[in-house]
């Protein structure tokens, strides 16, 4: 007679023995992740300041309350609201377009896929310094080349000049984020069946009509998951604009992120910049359920 042992499960309904696996992936997480989120969410409930004689006490929603009065912040929600929509939809049609062209059996298609990438090799830093370069007002080559072509008289400080700003840093973070959404888009339409394409084109079908009834169906979970991740990464954008422009002018570039850095380690009110904190993760828990779902009705299928 065969008896079978059983095994008895743990929470999750994992195996006991599984979680000895699991456990070396799970710790840096708890700690380096989780952690420091559930301490910053704690935060936002204090006063924590800086200061050596600064006493921490709770002080319930007294943040939040003063959070939902300051203008100053709420503006630089909408500017973060502006950039993230702005920039995302961008990066995602230039994105769609560059990657339905190299996905083309073009010549030399492979040094194009390789230069496609290599905005998303440089560091943040080195990306901010080098748009700082071009958007230079007496030496930058953007000012020099729009006076050769005779659309500007005078130079304009792109980075320091109000209606000007926002858009200048939006198309730095576009061409910084285009590459990682181009590869994923890439890798979507190389798995779509060329034999759905065939047959489609057989019956009579258009270029155009063929993208949205073979292309598109196939490409939108790759889409609903990089829209909504891309979202999230420039909503939290924060080293990119704080090389260009800090903020300024005037505030017209201050982020979310960029204002609670500001309010933490210029102002010294910890427990401030951790409620603002906060709201933001509200924030980005909702597309981030977005993107979980897109993810299970994938995994569904």
């Amino acid at each position: 007679m065969t008896v079978l042992a059983v095994r008895r499960k743990g929470p999750l309904g994992l195996e006991r023995d599984a979680w000895f696996l699991v456990l070396p992936v799970l710790i840096p997480i708890l700690l380096l992740s989780v952690g420091p989120l559930v301490y910053g969410l704690l935060l936002g409930f204090t006063n924590a300041s800086f200061g050596r004689e600064s006493v921490t006490a709770v002080t319930g929603v007294d943040n939040y309350a003063d959070l939902a009065r300051d203008s100053l912040f709420w503006a630089s929600f909408k500017i973060g609201l502006i950039w993230a929509v702005v920039v995302t939809a961008l990066q995602f049609v230039l994105s769609l377009g560059l990657a339905l062209l190299l996905n083309q059996n073009l010549r030399l298609r492979w040094l194009a896929r390789t230069l496609a990438l290599v905005p998303w090799a440089m560091p943040e830093v080195v990306v901010g310094i080098m748009w700082r370069l071009v958007y230079h007002s007496d030496a930058g080559v953007l000012n020099h080349t729009l006076r050769d072509v005779g659309l500007l008289e005078d130079n304009v400080d792109w980075l320091a000049t109000f209606g000007m700003a926002l858009p200048a840093v939006i198309v730095v973070g576009v061409w910084a984020g285009m590459p990682q959404t181009t590869v994923t888009l890439l890798a979507g339409l190389q798995n779509v069946p060329k034999t759905l394409h065939e047959a489609a084109a057989i019956d009579g079908a258009g270029p155009l009509r063929r993208f949205w009834v073979v292309t598109w169906p196939s490409l939108r979970p790759v889409v609903t998951a990089i829209t909504a991740l891309n979202f999230i990464w420039n909503f939290n954008s924060f080293g990119l604009v704080y090389v260009l422009t800090q903020g300024g002018p005037g505030g017209e570039t201050r982020l979310p992120m960029l204002f609670a850095y500001e309010e933490a380690f210029k102002y010294g009110q910890f427990g401030y910049a951790a409620a603002m904190g906060s709201v933001m993760v509200a924030v980005i828990a909702v597309f981030l359920a977005v993107y979980l779902r897109s993810r299970l009705k994938e995994v569904d299928q």
